[in-house]
């Protein structure tokens, strides 16, 4: 029995753990690596496997490193189970849709002007099609009911707290030949406790061996940092200079946390007279499948449901949520101020481009990080402050937006979280190997270094293509 690490290894994005017992093969998470654009290309197109080779997947959540590349899978020959909470195949029925659309849409605009100077064309890495086919092989478990994937395992999810649906994954692996059975954790992505909306991890006892997140393993989060505070004065700044707020954030997750403590400031009669807009049909859908999914949700939100009198803690007035293109484009030619909540997140593809492009040179433009931005991806340039101009669609714009960052939203658990979660997940177990992944290698080697010095077992920081036997 082994594991083999193929993405998210000493890098961020693209999960892909390939567990195999005997003559059966699992993965992990089947996502897509975000970061320069020709090498996130190559990787995502060329797997490190053909997809007839996997019995079945296990997903931990619906966010696209995560599941992004499960059409590529399916296309390649995989043909098992893909298995998920309900939440996240919920969700991952229109974020893969979406993501297909994106990708398409995308190179469709490049490729005109490419047509236009006789250069090649590219091609999309799939199609909607492709998407579609890779979601009827969904298979939903609810939180703490155990299934088998293929003979000789058995998993259960356990709530992750990092987004709706999201999963500690639980894999307890027979070795055919000894009959022992032994317990891998994969942590997935974990959030952070006392959060808008979720409830909190959990924690998962007698783990042998653990692959864990290590995002913020070097940093912790800004104590005493207040979201809603900070939204309040940068909304009311950008209004006092009748400019634009723009915050790139995730369709899935970071909008909906936004727009809640939003609803909360309007709540209060603490947001200034400005119109919202949530530019994104993923985010619109993603906010739909929200309000079904209240097993999901956390007291404070329930709360909220049972006391507001239109008992929607995802709107208000004043918000406006947008599908159409031409509302869309509207918003370009705006001279209001507002505030555009959109994405990609990481501003890589899909409407935030159009936003930053029809704003980024204007001064009164504000753009307000959510979340993680990926070494190499355009929001990691705007936030680094490191380039003066920067390319959108090909064409370059100067920077003159202010650029900031929301500090205190990650949904990602922190240095601090993370210790906490090892500490208590390998208390009453012997942990033989605890893999860190979805981190950067300076990330990786800190959180190493607590970890050893804890002696919570021994640790590796797996490169792409590394195994860990069992």
């Amino acid at each position: 029995m082994k594991v083999q690490f193929w993405g998210a290894a000493q890098t961020v994005t693209g999960s892909m753990h390939l567990v195999q017992v005997g003559d059966k093969r699992i993965l992990l998470d089947c996502g897509l690596y975000q970061g320069k654009r020709k090498i996130a290309f190559e990787k995502n197109r060329n797997m490190p496997f053909d997809g007839s080779s996997i019995d079945a997947v296990v997903l931990s959540h619906a966010h696209i490193d995560h599941s992004g590349n499960l059409p590529s899978l399916s296309a390649s020959g995989f043909r098992g189970p893909i298995y998920s909470t309900s939440a996240t195949r919920d969700l991952a029925s229109f974020m893969l849709l979406d993501s297909a659309k994106i990708q398409v849409n995308d190179v469709r605009y490049v490729n005109k002007k490419r047509r236009k100077n006789n250069q090649a064309l590219f091609e999309p890495l799939y199609g909607p099609e492709h998407a579609a086919a890779a979601l009827r092989q969904f298979r939903t478990i609810e939180y703490g009911h155990l299934f088998s994937p293929v003979d000789g395992v058995k998993c259960r999810f356990h709530v992750a707290g990092h987004m709706l649906g999201a999963s500690i994954v639980e894999v307890n692996l027979t070795d055919p030949d000894s009959g022992e059975t032994k317990r891998l954790v994969f942590t997935g992505d974990i959030g952070r406790s006392d959060m808008p909306i979720l409830r909190d991890p959990a924690v998962v006892e007698g783990a042998d061996y653990v692959i864990m997140e290590a995002t913020y393993g070097n940093r912790n989060h800004q104590p005493g940092s207040d979201v809603k505070q900070t939204l309040k004065e940068i909304a009311e700044e950008t209004y006092a200079d009748r400019g634009k707020l723009i915050i790139p954030a995730f369709s899935v997750g970071r909008t909906q946390e936004i727009v809640y403590r939003l609803n909360l400031l309007a709540e209060a009669g603490e947001l200034p007279p400005m119109p919202v807009y949530v530019d994104s049909p993923l985010a619109v859908n993603a906010t739909d499948v929200f309000r079904s999914h209240v097993e999901c949700y956390n007291d404070d939100m329930v709360n909220a449901i049972l006391t507001e009198e239109d008992e929607d803690p995802l709107n208000f007035d004043n918000l406006t949520y947008i599908r159409k293109v031409e509302e869309s484009k509207t918003l370009n030619t705006s001279t209001e101020s507002c505030i555009i909540i959109s994405a990609s997140g990481m501003c890589e593809g899909g409407r935030i481009l159009h936003h930053l492009k029809n704003n980024i040179e204007d001064p009164t433009t504000r753009i307000l990080f959510a979340g993680y931005q990926a070494p190499h991806t355009l929001g990691r340039i705007l936030l680094d402050g490191s380039l003066d101009k920067v390319k959108i669609y090909g064409e370059e714009y100067e920077v003159k937006a202010k650029v900031s960052h929301l500090t205190g939203s990650s949904g990602h658990a922190d240095q601090k979280n993370l210790l906490e979660w090892a500490k208590e997940t390998t208390a009453k177990g012997d942990v033989k190997q605890i893999a860190l992944v979805h981190c950067e290698l300076d990330s990786a080697t800190e959180f190493k270094k607590k970890l050893e010095k804890l002696k919570l077992g021994p640790v590796m920081i797996p490169a792409p293509g590394d195994e860990m036997p069992m």
